[in-house]
């Protein structure tokens, strides 16, 4: 009875000390899950590719890849790929391994703390990393004069459209703006985080409700209202359920468009479907209404009627 008792005493010292350093550190770390090193490079996908390294404003040097469009084939714009919240870049080759065969050159990092990138991932630093691919693309030559596309994959989304909405200047030189598996809410993510570890389970709720939310997306989505959004959300999503995802879509100003999927957190361009309606939605963004293989709600309602 004694040794129960100790038991039940130090699991209630570890999920206190939990909750006292998830308040000291505002709980921004529950968002990010980096690994470091790198396992594979895009050679492994015979790929053309050139490692590149960035500094940001806070002097943390960052690591990424350059996929230049397949030799003879046009290129057709530039994608900033900005992956989720875990692994690093191998782990997210397959969100756009598959564009320069299409014409389309991309620029991936790895944020700080991920990969061979320096620093320790937190909010809200995370977002100069943005910035310095920012930076990077406009110094690139080979990206001059060529269409600017984001990729945003469930986190790296999320941070892409509080990035934006406070940086217009930079809004301003995307053409279109691609969404995939994105959470509405930071303390959505955070509550997950929290849900996966046997000892944080019983107090997620309100261990979750110590991550900030302030920049989530759903607080900046509004401010979008240019360019042309494409959101896709998978309706098999067990990391960010398909509701969080029509939330966010709803509240985005048009244009827009919704297309529903299936398959795991995404996973999407795993399937060469949807694959082929990124295409067709930068072939033109401004005009392109989706691919209606499930139901899903109206891409483009009236706007008298948008919220």
């Amino acid at each position: 009875m004694k040794l129960i008792t100790q038991t039940f005493c130090n699991r209630w010292r570890l999920l206190a000390l939990t909750l006292l350093m998830l308040g000291l550190g505002g709980c921004s770390s529950l968002l990010f899950y980096p690994e470091p090193g790198q396992a594979f490079t895009p050679a492994r996908a015979k790929l053309e590719y050139r490692d590149i390294s960035l500094t940001t404003a806070d002097g943390v040097r960052l690591h990424g890849w350059w996929l230049p469009a397949k030799a003879g084939v046009p290129v057709k714009g530039t994608v900033l790929h900005l992956h989720g919240n875990g692994g690093n870049l191998p782990g997210h080759l397959g969100g756009s391994y598959w564009l320069p065969e299409q014409g389309y050159q991309v620029l991936m990092i790895d944020y700080r703390g991920y990969g061979l990138s320096e620093g320790s991932p937190r909010l809200p630093e995370v977002y100069q990393d943005i910035e310095a691919a920012m930076v990077w693309l406009d110094q690139a030559p080979e990206v001059k004069g060529k269409p600017l596309v984001l990729l945003g994959q469930s986190l790296g989304g999320a941070m892409a459209i509080h990035y934006l909405a406070q940086h217009p200047d930079q809004r301003q030189r995307f053409s279109a703006l691609v969404f995939d598996g994105v959470p509405a809410s930071y303390r959505e993510v955070g509550r997950y985080a929290l849900s996966t570890a046997w000892f944080t389970w019983p107090l997620q709720v309100p261990l979750s409700w110590l991550v900030p939310d302030g920049d989530s997306a759903i607080r900046s989505i509004g401010q979008l209202s240019s360019p042309p959004k494409l959101f896709f959300h998978s309706i098999d999503d067990a990391l960010v359920p398909m509701d969080s995802g029509i939330r966010l879509y709803q509240q985005a100003p048009p244009p827009r468009v919704l297309q529903l999927t299936r398959g795991d957190h995404v996973q999407t361009f795993a399937d060469p479907v949807w694959r082929q309606v990124m295409l067709r939605f930068l072939d033109d963004p401004s005009h392109f209404n989706g691919l209606r293989r499930l139901a899903e709600v109206p891409n483009y309602p009236d706007e008298s009627n948008t919220q």
